[in-house]
């Protein structure tokens, strides 16, 4: 067993604290914008999600290596989806 924590691992501790700290401080640079990780670090800020995938896909084809988060986002928060059909 290794010590060492995966790319997964390591994308979602930074993605807690990039949210942790947008959530803190409206000024972040973070703050109300979608943020690409891959391989442990942000290589992509944008205001539209669609656009910070596909420049992650450009950084790294592997999505097993690629994260985002939509930083200022309360994820204990629950939002319910629902449809008319």
């Amino acid at each position: 067993m290794s010590d060492v924590p995966s790319v997964q691992e390591l994308n979602r501790e930074l993605a807690r604290k990039i949210n942790e700290e947008a959530l803190k401080d409206p000024h972040s640079p973070y703050a109300n914008k979608f943020v690409g990780l891959a391989n442990g670090q942000v290589v992509v800020v944008g205001d539209d999600l669609d656009d910070v995938i596909r420049r992650l896909r450009q950084v790294d084809p592997d999505p097993s290596k690629l994260f985002f988060v939509e930083a200022s986002r309360d994820y204990k928060e629950v939002e319910y989806l629902w449809s008319p059909f």
